[in-house]
């Protein structure tokens, strides 16, 4: 395959998005546009699948074929699409509360079957289309317009559910670093497997105004500060490491796709009755 330009990706007469101003999904649509590019892929076998939310709008803005469900069911709606057409490459595009809260239990079970597809989750830490409640990833103490007093609750630490899960892949990127993430998204797409990758991103209207980051550069670099490497975490202490995200990869190896697994299957099936 040959890297092309990320614009061939977006579907350019769309734009401008309906995002707000200052959101982070454009820095990540254009880094899933430019992983296209760098791999070079076949627009007509590349489908963008998302669900409900801010960041579900996303596949609207790319000029590959595109599949937009009902809320929380992107990865089921994905898997489907896998089965049925192994030759599409299949990202899926969801927010936290699409990919991690309402739909976390198909989070876990393409993690643990290992179904071939890239899961793009941008984590805004909130319902930001809805109103900006709390989501399963919101930190605690954050106020949000159904947590008023201080969220009370723990939040999901996503790539480490992904891992626990059996994702094959997983990483975190942030959108304060737009190139990394867009290198974190094409080694997902390389992998065979299940992939995860994590754009922490901000939510300036929602998330940010309610905790004290009152315009967009405030929320970034809010968002900078409590963002440390994998490399440098592993010199900090956890006293030193509470309310930070933790950047890189989480898991890189190798295991057998469940397409490949449900095809030999079916040859074994096959081979068995033919012989009988």
């Amino acid at each position: 395959m040959t890297a092309r330009n990320y614009r061939e990706y977006l579907a350019e007469n769309r734009l401008p998005t309906i995002w707000c101003p200052g959101c982070g999904n454009g820095i990540v649509l254009k880094a899933v546009a430019g992983a296209f590019a760098d791999l070079g892929l076949d627009r007509r076998k590349t489908a963008a699948v998302s669900g409900i939310g801010c960041w579900g709008w996303a596949d609207d803005y790319l000029a590959v074929n595109a599949f937009h469900g009902t809320h929380g069911r992107a990865l089921a709606f994905a898997t489907g699409i896998k089965l049925a057409n192994p030759e599409l490459t299949v990202v899926v595009l969801m927010g936290d509360g699409d990919g991690a809260t309402i739909g976390g239990n198909h989070l876990i079970h393409a993690a643990r079957r290992n179904v071939d597809l890239t899961a793009v989750v941008v984590n805004n830490y909130n319902y930001g289309m809805t109103g900006g409640q709390y989501s399963g990833t919101t930190p605690r103490g954050s106020i949000t317009s159904t947590s008023p007093l201080g969220h009370v609750e723990d939040p999901f630490d996503l790539c480490a559910l992904a891992a626990a899960a059996g994702a094959s892949f997983v990483a975190r990127g942030s959108v304060c670093g737009g190139e990394n993430l867009r290198d974190l998204i094409r080694r997902g797409l390389e992998h065979r497997g299940f992939s995860f990758v994590e754009a922490a991103s901000v939510c300036p209207t929602h998330f940010g105004r309610k905790n004290g980051r009152r315009t967009p550069a405030e929320a970034f670099r809010w968002l900078r500060d409590h963002s440390v490497s994998r490399e440098r975490a592993a010199g900090l202490s956890e006293e030193e490491l509470r309310g930070k995200q933790i950047l890189g990869f989480f898991a890189d190896r190798q295991s057998e796709d469940y397409g490949t697994r449900y095809r030999k299957a079916a040859e074994h099936f096959r081979g068995e009755g033919e012989s009988s």
